[in-house]
């Protein structure tokens, strides 16, 4: 009896014990981390329902109590910059080498996904700079076990190459810690990438798939698929051979058949689901302080029948806005096709792999695709907050080689959108025009140091049409911020289009920035 009195004394200390061990950060906390500044920094764990939580950092203590579930959440108020290396302490957990400054999410595809070691034999520049150790950049991958990384010659080999060239020059030219979260996959569509409730919650996403329904008959196509199925029986069943031998040898299945979608759905030809990627690698990081989020993704689409990229990417971006509570951080996103247009300067090394600059053909090309055009991609900026890295002068190719050029590209626009940078991001954009005279006056926006042309003997690129639709190349004349178009063709003018191809390195509108111009249409033919 004595010895059972005797262990009653230790029992709430058992207690409490395991109580204590049970707290836990969430894993986007390990040493090396970098937290944002300027704003509050919400700190976030697991731990026994009830157990009272006590985070110190930066002269700050903090405490929160976990739920019934075991969660618990604090907000640290808003720090300061600091290159030295500090302590975060949870409870008896510390986790060393915290750095506070700049916080950037990246995400997209492949060429956001691919690492460093992909890309240094074709780009000197990356080459170089993978060289070196970055004591104030550090690297979070998107693998479930990685940590935080400082980034030296072994952790930026595997780590985002688009990613890691953004936050050099980024962190270089803000001079204060930069940490940079990747979570991308290749081969993947927008519509993987928001939560199935972003997505049903959207208007713009329901009406589009409203509209596409009433003029596409599910039933008739998924008719004909099946009847080609068994009209190519022998065919599909050696595919499903090659499938399994691919399987076996571990190595990527050939694609097969796609069948229809069902509108709004997502195709089962992916293998997969809307919202299915957004929960693996995007929501672990939902919530935790960031500057803006640096995206590149559109050559998969959406893979969600009848709803396009322009209203996914709304419904995404205002999803992971009201995700994060942050009200409406920059999205800064790479303009799509890659390449397309001749550069201001090919000595440039940023322009190395520029398209060349060819003669204006002589007959007017044939328009480009209107769901995947420089054009249609730079709508995207009318959503809020939201900017686009120019591309048309950067290389082309589904995967452009010089990840440098497109990394630095989109730290320049990082700079201007949030940090205060008075220098000009973008190329020339279509603004307005005004009709009189048998001439077309256009207006542009981001004129930077003034309008010019490069490469060539005059501005050209631009097309009008009368009411007949007949487009036809124009005489252009740079006059202050405008451009007037006219042709002794046309008379009577009723459109303008410059650069309206899907290769249009003939058109030679820049800045005196050195920043091309993006193709634009007037009309809606």
């Amino acid at each position: 009896m004595k010895s059972l009195r005797v262990l009653s004394l230790f029992l709430p200390l058992f207690a409490a014990t395991a109580l204590h061990a049970e707290v836990k950060l969430s894993k986007v906390f390990t040493p090396h981390l970098v937290l944002q500044r300027g704003m509050e920094v919400p700190i976030w764990g697991t731990a026994a329902a009830g157990e009272k939580v006590t985070v110190s950092f930066a002269g700050q203590t903090k405490t929160a109590t976990a739920d019934d579930k075991g969660a618990w959440r604090l907000k640290l108020d808003a720090l300061k910059v600091n290159a030295e290396p500090q302590v975060l302490t949870v409870n008896d957990t510390k986790i060393d080498d915290v750095l506070v400054g700049e916080v950037w999410v990246g995400s997209g595809q492949s060429n956001m996904d691919m690492v460093v070691s992909s890309y240094v034999k074709d780009d000197a520049v990356l080459a170089a700079a993978a060289q070196k150790s970055y004591p104030k950049l550090r690297l979070l991958r998107k693998d479930a076990a990685a940590t935080w990384e400082t980034a030296t010659p072994e952790t930026i080999t595997k780590f985002s190459a688009l990613l890691f060239s953004f936050g050099v020059p980024l962190q270089q030219a803000l001079d204060v810690p930069v940490g940079l979260m990747v979570g991308a996959v290749g081969g993947t569509p927008s519509g993987f990438w928001l939560s199935e409730e972003m997505y049903r919650s959207d208007a713009a996403c329901a009406e589009a798939a409203k509209k596409f329904a009433a003029t596409y008959n599910y039933d008739a196509e998924k008719a004909k698929f099946d009847a080609a199925m068994v009209l190519y029986a022998a065919e599909v069943a050696k595919w499903k051979l090659l499938v399994e031998a691919a399987k076996k040898d571990g190595k990527e299945p050939p694609r097969g058949p796609r069948p229809p979608q069902g509108v709004g759905k997502a195709g089962e030809a992916n293998s997969g689901k809307i919202g299915q990627l957004f929960e693996s690698f995007i929501r672990p990081y939902v919530g935790y302080a960031i500057t803006g989020v640096l995206w590149d993704q559109g050559e998969s689409r959406t893979n969600i029948a009848g709803v396009p990229q322009y209203e996914v990417m709304g419904a995404l971006i205002k999803g992971w806005r009201k995700a994060w509570g942050q009200g409406e951080f920059p999205f800064i996103y790479v303009q799509k096709p890659s390449g397309g247009g001749c550069a201001w300067d090919y000595t440039n090394p940023q322009n190395t792999k520029a398209d060349p600059y060819r003669p204006q053909p002589p007959v007017v090309p044939a328009p480009p695709a209107l769901d995947y055009c420089h054009a249609y991609f730079a709508s995207f900026m009318q959503y809020p907050h939201t900017h686009m890295v120019l591309s048309s002068d950067l290389g082309a190719g589904t995967h452009p080689v010089l990840k440098s050029a497109y990394g630095a590209r989109a730290a320049q626009v990082a700079q201007s959108v949030a940090y205060g940078s008075k220098a000009e991001f973008l190329g020339p954009m279509y603004a307005s025009h005004a009709i009189s005279g048998g001439k077309v006056t256009v207006k542009f926006t981001h004129t930077g140091q003034g309008l010019a042309f490069k490469n060539g003997d005059k501005l050209q690129g631009f097309m009008l049409a009368g009411d007949d639709k007949k487009f036809v190349w124009a005489d252009a004349v740079i006059a202050g911020d405008t451009v007037v178009v006219s042709s002794k063709d046309v008379p009577q003018p009723a459109a303008v289009r410059y650069g309206w191809s899907q290769q249009f390195n003939w058109a030679n509108l820049f800045n005196q920035d050195g920043l091309p111009a993006t193709p634009f249409r007037t009309d809606a033919w």
